[in-house]
């Protein structure tokens, strides 16, 4: 399944708040489609499903990308559930979305897949880039790329920046001071719930 680029708030909609698919709230808060309004209690694998779509609409990821994420997880010692968080909340342009330097995940993918992100002084264009602590990340050094940048943290003055990421608005460089912690995690999202939507498909 490839990566959606189709109306946002309709996923907003039916999934409740997505702060890095969008930033815009929508008018109506009934779910999508003829029988939104219906109050229709939902599955067991109904819940499931939807806690999954949450995690791929908020972080970007096509189906595939998330279920290597998922096995990923599961072969690290500890909570899957956290250890998945924690790897989805390393992504490059996930870091780049939270150091403010990006409205959106979608946003922030495109400054790095343009070539515009530096980690360690050297340009990465990879998206799904995993940082580690003491990664230094950055703006290419060029008009165009501090120009894009500059507008968007001009925009968001009120980003609550995590405990794991330290951020210098002049310089436009962010420090990863150490490893994502679930109380930073800005989704509302029982990951659990995820871990067993996978385990039940086998």
């Amino acid at each position: 399944m490839s990566r959606y680029l189709g109306p946002r708030l309709r996923i907003v909609r039916r999934l409740g708040e997505l702060p890095g698919l969008t930033r815009k709230v929508p008018r109506n808060q009934n779910r999508p489609g003829q029988h939104g309004g219906v109050d229709k209690k939902p599955s067991e694998f109904g819940i499931r499903l939807q806690e999954k779509q949450k995690l791929r609409y908020n972080y970007g990821l096509t189906e595939r990308q998330l279920l290597r994420y998922v096995r990923q997880a599961k072969r690290a010692k500890g909570s899957t559930g956290e250890t998945l968080l924690q790897l989805l909340e390393m992504r490059l342009d996930h870091l780049v979305f939270r150091l403010g330097m990006a409205p959106t995940v979608v946003a922030a993918r495109q400054l790095v897949n343009h070539g515009h992100i530096t980690v360690n002084e050297g340009v990465v264009d990879i998206a799904s880039y995993s940082c580690q602590p003491q990664d230094i990340i950055g703006v290419r050094d060029r008009k165009a790329s501090r120009q894009l940048v500059e507008s968007y943290v001009a925009s968001l003055p009120s980003v609550r920046i995590p405990s794991h990421l330290s951020f210098d608005k002049d310089k436009l460089l962010g420090t990863v001071t150490g490893v994502a912690s679930r109380q930073w995690v800005s989704l509302q999202i029982n990951e659990l719930l995820v871990v067993e939507y996978y385990a039940r498909k086998g």
